[in-house]
């Protein structure tokens, strides 16, 4: 009976170490993964730009800073605006959700912008020395892919 118990509590000793071994490593993935992360998001930029005979507007988010200039020409010092925590984070969780390589095969759903109807925009995206660009869409009406994040990229103009 004695040896059981024996048993019993050395197996029950190996098995208690073994499990903060595994969340030990699972904590230094974890570190790893936002180590990367935040790696990948100081190497990235994301430029959005909007035009038409009217009007301009072209917006850089970088470092968690967004940079809005409405100077075509570039005469003009862009704006440049800190990004707050929360709303740095919703915007690269739709950063995250969207596969970069498929930028170039969107398609716009309205064609408004053939006849003046709506200004012509564009997304070009910069990570890791790639750059990954999409087609033209219409200004207010961006692919559904990417229609979060354009979003909420666009909503950082309409706060100034």
């Amino acid at each position: 009976m004695k040896t059981v118990s024996l048993l019993a509590s050395i197996l029950f000793i190996f098995m208690s170490c073994n499990c903060q071994k595994k969340i030990a490593e699972q904590a230094n993935i974890t570190e790893v993964q936002n180590d990367t992360m935040a790696i990948a998001q100081e190497d990235m930029r994301i430029e959005y730009e909007a035009n038409t005979r009217g009007f301009y507007q072209k917006i850089i988010v970088q470092n968690q800073t967004i940079s809005v200039s409405k100077d075509r020409k570039g005469l003009d010092k862009p704006v440049e605006t800190k990004i707050s925590n929360a709303d740095w984070k919703q915007l690269m969780s739709s950063f995250n959700a969207i596969q970069l390589e498929e930028l170039p095969n969107l398609k716009a759903p309205t064609e408004k912008r053939f006849y003046d109807g709506a200004a012509i925009a564009g997304l070009k995206i910069t990570s890791k020395d790639k750059t990954y660009e999409t087609s033209s869409f219409d200004h207010g009406f961006p692919p559904a892919e990417i229609k979060k994040l354009v979003d909420k990229i666009v909503s950082f103009t309409e706060k100034e």
